[in-house]
């Protein structure tokens, strides 16, 4: 375990989803996106979740992430009712408790690797003195700490996607969601990001959600789940 950001040991399940549904009204009627959802993510647990697109991978994805408000059901972190937390408090949430790696990294160009790693904590009101040894954790989890003034926008494709990985984890967040992280990788970097992905969970004190269409993603994952028309089966 990293001694920078310690985690309590964690009895049961960190991520426990019941009935969870999402809906959406056009005029014309109702339209179902998620439908009773039931799920649970447990401690250095990697879960795939795939399905075709259109199918509310990701929709679960956000509201896992509260960046989108369910309709209806129950979702408990760490045996906490978060879908009912006031707007700060889901912020302070996403903020400490969860990571995000999105298919397009969201690197800020004109910034050096620190810079985007900095971002988050300033954002968590980090002190400035705290920060240097942070991103260089989380830059060796991923092998780039030798990247750290790097300008972003001269980086490969496959080390633009580990400075995503990184910038997640530089809050120690007890949850990443990734939504096809490895979608715009060739086969050789993708792979480098499971690599990576597993070297994380090995030690046991963060657990992983990834969307992904990539079957050999999803054998990398400890379970995989296929979505389809909103109702989640376990594969």
């Amino acid at each position: 375990m990293n001694e920078l950001y310690p985690h309590p040991r964690i009895n049961g399940p960190i991520i426990q989803v019941t009935r969870l549904s999402k809906h959406y009204s056009n005029g014309h009627g109702v339209i179902p996106v998620l439908r009773g959802v039931n799920l649970e993510i447990h401690p250095g647990e990697m879960v795939a979740v795939m399905g075709p697109s259109g199918s509310g991978k990701s929709t679960l994805l956000f509201i896992l992430g509260l960046l989108l408000p369910a309709s209806s059901g129950n979702y408990q972190f760490l045996g906490q009712d978060v879908l009912n937390l006031s707007r700060t408090d889901q912020a302070d949430f996403r903020r400490r408790r969860v990571g995000f790696v999105f298919q397009n990294c969201d690197l800020f160009e004109n910034s050096t690797v620190y810079e985007n790693l900095e971002f988050p904590l300033v954002y968590a009101q980090v002190e400035r003195h705290e920060r240097p040894a942070r991103i260089v954790a989380a830059l060796e989890r991923v092998n780039l700490a030798h990247r750290l003034r790097h300008p972003a926008n001269r980086l490969s494709g496959g080390e633009r996607q580990r400075v995503a990985v990184a910038r997640a984890l530089v809050n120690q967040p007890q949850v990443i969601l990734a939504d096809e992280p490895t979608g715009q990788l060739d086969r050789q970097n993708g792979h480098m990001i499971m690599e990576n992905f597993k070297q994380i969970m090995a030690q046991g004190d963060t657990s992983l959600v990834i969307v992904t269409h990539d079957t050999q993603v999803a054998e990398c994952c400890h379970r995989t789940f296929s979505l389809e028309d909103g109702v989640l089966y376990e594969s």
